[in-house]
């Protein structure tokens, strides 16, 4: 279990290695190198873009599964911005102060697409960078997941709660990868002294979601776009909370720059149900979407809330915008992506 400051006991961990002697230089000290695995994908293109105007010089890695050249199109010609195409399975050589490692396909219609090649991504991927940010001195953030709570039984979900996970259900490459991948980053932690930060990310939503990708928001925002009926998985009464980018990249840039390890729950507390969910869309998106009820997939959970106590105290963070107003500006990006001409409805505005 997790300290009131966030960190697990244990063993004592060994001192972090040395950086290289750049970071603490008076040329540069004000300007790191960043590193950030999954970066041409949503969350990572979004996190780019802050990171870019606060200033520092910024290395991508992506191997495009998910993510695309186009997220990151504003930053490809300037003199900071790197980007390279390598999937994290295999080592990468780079020198930087800070990894951001965010690399893994997070919708269930791409991570049960190649289950064998999600989990070496969690597990293979997150041993190369914490490799790299030994052998470099890094401080390095993973973006872990709500998931792997599973279908709890403690609600709202605090990070001392272990979960109840399938550890072989058609989820588990994803839920269980994750769980692998926090330990490993404790382990290095405690026996090699790598400066690790972990962020329990719950459910996100905002502009640049892959159209298709099968979660529920983008999958309703799209539905109602496109004048087709939305698709509530039964019985509807599900609940998952939903969190803007923004909101987003804030606790997980706070969390990096702060003093505690985590796990740390970065997400939106206001709860809805899928019914809840479809009505929302249908008021600030189009007023005339319709919803039908279609089977549940197997292993979903019922409840989802975080509970964002340690976030408030330890990182001074919490969501600042609504579900309603968070909805028509990713709508205006879908159809812009889709050809489609929209107009927010007056109940967004």
């Amino acid at each position: 279990m997790a300290d009131s400051n966030g960190s697990v006991p244990g063993s004592p961990a060994k001192p972090p290695p040395s950086p290289s002697p750049l970071r603490t230089s008076k040329l540069v000290k004000n300007k790191l190198r960043v590193l950030v695995t999954g970066g041409a994908g949503f969350v990572g293109s979004h996190l780019v873009d802050r990171l870019m105007k606060a200033g520092h010089s910024v290395i991508v890695v992506d191997n495009y599964f998910t993510g695309t050249k186009s997220n990151l199109k504003q930053w490809l010609n300037h003199p900071d911005f790197e980007l390279i195409r390598h999937d994290v399975v295999d080592p990468l050589l780079v020198e930087v102060d800070q990894i951001y490692h965010l690399a893994c396909p997070a919708s269930p219609i791409f991570y049960k697409h190649n289950p064998v090649k999600t989990i070496k991504t969690n597990v293979m991927g997150t041993l190369n960078m914490l490799g790299l940010a030994k052998r470099v001195g890094a401080r390095i953030l993973l973006t872990s997941t709500s998931e792997v709570y599973g279908d709890p039984l403690v609600h709202p979900q605090t990070e001392e709660y272990w979960g109840n996970v399938n550890p072989i259900g058609v989820r588990s490459c994803y839920d269980e990868g994750k769980r692998v991948a926090e330990t490993l980053m404790f382990d290095y932690h405690r026996q090699h002294g790598v400066e690790i930060r972990i962020a329990r990310i719950f459910n996100t939503y905002g502009p640049r979601m892959n159209i298709d990708d099968g979660r529920v928001v983008s999958n309703f925002v799209a539905q109602a776009l496109r004048g087709e009926e939305m698709t509530v998985q039964l019985p509807g009464t599900q609940t998952r909370s939903f969190c803007y980018v923004s909101d987003l990249v804030d606790g997980l840039i706070r969390l990096m720059e702060g003093e505690n390890t985590g796990p740390i729950n970065i997400g939106n507390p206001n709860e809805f149900t899928m019914l809840e969910l479809a009505e929302t869309v249908k008021q600030v998106v189009s007023p005339s979407a319709s919803f039908k009820t279609v089977p549940n997939t197997p292993d979903d959970p019922k409840q989802r809330k975080p509970d964002i106590t340690k976030a408030k105290n330890l990182l001074g963070w919490e969501p600042k915008v609504l579900l309603k107003d968070g909805l028509p500006l990713m709508a205006k990006d879908f159809a812009e992506r889709l050809d489609i001409s929209y107009e927010p409805s007056t109940a967004a505005k």
